[in-house]
C-alpha cells in the first residue's frame, strides 16, 4: 500500500524554486562566475553543436539580475576580453556599466535594463573562448580572495564603489580611442565586482587605485588626441 501526499505537485515546485535560489546565492569567486557563464553554453561541446548565440538577457538572468557584484564582474570581464575587439563593443561595455554603476550608488535594489540591451546577442563560441582563455587566471586569482576589510562591501561604502565604477565606466570612453588603454578602467570594475562577491575590500581598494591610474591615462590620451583632432578638423576646413 503506497501513501499519497496531497498538493505535492506545489511543494516540489517550492522546493525547485529553493534550490535554484541557492544555486544563485553560491557565486562567490571568479571561477563560480564562469561555472554560471557555461552553463548557458556546454564549454565541453563545440558551440555550432549547441547554441550558436547567447542573449545578454540570458548572461544576465544566468548571473542573477539582483547581485551587483556579479553582474559588475562579467561587464569587468567582458570590457577586458577578446569580445571587444568587435567595434562599438568597449563604449557599449562602459555604457552598460555607467548604468549599473549609477543604480548601485542610488541604492536601487534590482539593477534596471533597457530591452534593446537585454536582447543583443553574444556570440556564443566567442564566450567560450573567452571563458577558457580566463579558466588559469581564475584559479590563481580565487587562491587569493578572503574576506577582509568586509566593512569596505557594505553601506555606505557601497555607495562610494558604485561612484568609483561609474568614474571608470566614463573614463572609458575617451580611452577608447587609443587601443589598450580601456583595459585598466575595465581591471578596476573586475576588482570592484570580485570585492563585492568575496566581500574583500583589499580588492576594493586596488579597483579604486585602479581608477585613479585610468583617469592618469585619460589625462594623457586626451592631451594627445585633442591636437591631432584640431589638425584633422583644420585640414577639413582647408
Amino acid at each position: 500500500m503506497f501513501l499519497t501526499v496531497p498538493n505535492a505537485s506545489p511543494v516540489l515546485k517550492r522546493v525547485k524554486r529553493v534550490k535554484r535560489v541557492r544555486a544563485k546565492a553560491q557565486i562567490e569567486n571568479l571561477t563560480g562566475l564562469l561555472d554560471r557563464i557555461c552553463s548557458l553554453v556546454d564549454c565541453g561541446v563545440v558551440p555550432a553543436e549547441s547554441v550558436s548565440t547567447v542573449s545578454v538577457r540570458q548572461i544576465v538572468d544566468t548571473i542573477g539580475r539582483r547581485a551587483y557584484g556579479p553582474l559588475l564582474l562579467a561587464l569587468g570581464l567582458f570590457s577586458i576580453s577578446p569580445l571587444t575587439a568587435i567595434p562599438g563593443m568597449t563604449w557599449a561595455s562602459a555604457a552598460f556599466t555607467l548604468l549599473i554603476a549609477l543604480q548601485l550608488t542610488f541604492g536601487m535594489g534590482r539593477p534596471w535594463m533597457p530591452k534593446n540591451l537585454l536582447d543583443a546577442q553574444v556570440s556564443a563560441s566567442g564566450l567560450v573562448k573567452a571563458v577558457d582563455a580566463l579558466r588559469p587566471t581564475a584559479r590563481l586569482v580565487d587562491r587569493l580572495l578572503r574576506p577582509r576589510l568586509d566593512f569596505l562591501a557594505r553601506p555606505p561604502f557601497v555607495i562610494l564603489i558604485g561612484l568609483l565604477c561609474a568614474a571608470a565606466a566614463l573614463i572609458t570612453f575617451p580611452l577608447g580611442f587609443v587601443p589598450f588603454l580601456p583595459v585598466v578602467p575595465g581591471l578596476a570594475i573586475v576588482l570592484f565586482g570580485l570585492g563585492l562577491v568575496a566581500r574583500d575590500g583589499l580588492l576594493l581598494l586596488l579597483g579604486a587605485a585602479s581608477v585613479i591610474g585610468a583617469f592618469y591615462l585619460a589625462h594623457d590620451a586626451i592631451e594627445s588626441l585633442v591636437p591631432m583632432l584640431q589638425g584633422m578638423l583644420a585640414r577639413f576646413q582647408g
